[in-house]
């Protein structure tokens, strides 16, 4: 029997399993595997599983997974702990630059345990009547309510991402503003097929909505979740957003062991 080592991160309560995979040992296309140890009754327990891989021209490559063990676009906070992890391991400094499935991202890591992880460029932000659709790294709708405590994120956010966007989905963020930078959000991941206690990709997305749509005028954004707080920074452009970066902590929760 095949043991395998891995480590725990959250950031703002988004949790992944974190596997060095630099030798290629772990089988990439074992989506029942993935889902078992995503699995919080019956594996170690994750909304997501990541794997650090070699890269012939940047410091690693990351490649991630959703708890349903599919392959899957961008995920910022995953991001995030993957920079922190690969500094762990001496694979990368304060300062990485990693590959990922929506391309390259530079990322500083801090003393404090504070992650700063920078994003794709946005050039295309859609507008309807009632919610924002856009992709940074994920796709994202994002929609205004004025008490999210009492919004049925599950039931909700299940009914959009099926209903607008058909089987290959989107995440579903349900927005309240705070301030006039400040802004609580929560969020229906498609892949956990639940309400996750942080999104990165989607607060990133949400904060480019509520500038977009003159919510705000702040370049630099304030995003509550469940989770935690995180942090959005971004230069508007005539057709779109650059240099966006997520700033939030990472934090490595433990080590394990598993028997495959």
């Amino acid at each position: 029997m095949q043991s395998i080592t891995f480590h725990k991160y959250q950031g703002t309560g988004n949790d992944f399993i974190i596997i060095d995979d630099r030798q290629e040992q772990f089988s990439k296309k074992d989506t029942k595997l993935i889902a078992r140890l995503c699995d919080r009754k019956f594996g170690i327990g994750a909304d997501g599983l990541i794997l650090l891989q070699n890269n012939k021209l940047h410091d690693f490559t990351m490649v991630y997974y959703n708890a349903d063990g599919n392959e899957s676009s961008m995920c910022g906070n995953g991001g995030r702990c993957i920079a922190s992890f690969a500094r762990f391991l001496g694979v990368a400094t304060d300062n990485t630059t990693f590959e990922a499935i929506d391309g390259l991202h530079h990322a500083k890591i801090f003393d404090n345990g504070t992650v700063s992880l920078q994003m794709m460029d946005v050039k295309n932000l859609q507008l309807f009547d009632g919610h924002v659709f856009t992709n940074t790294g994920s796709p994202h709708h994002v929609e205004l309510t004025d008490n999210i405590d009492h919004v049925d994120v599950f039931h909700q956010g299940r009914h959009l991402r099926n209903e607008l966007y058909g089987k290959e989905g989107a995440n579903i963020n349900f927005v309240q503003p705070v301030t006039s930078s400040t802004f609580k959000v929560r969020t229906y991941e498609r892949g956990v097929e639940d309400e996750t206690l942080s999104c990165g990709t989607g607060v990133t997305a949400v904060a480019l909505a509520m500038h977009k749509t003159g919510q705000t005028q702040s370049q630099t954004v304030e995003l509550q979740t469940p989770g935690g707080n995180l942090q959005v920074n971004f230069e508007p452009t005539p057709t779109g957003y650059q240099n966006i970066w997520l700033t939030g902590p990472a934090t490595q929760v433990f080590k394990g062991t598993i028997e495959l």
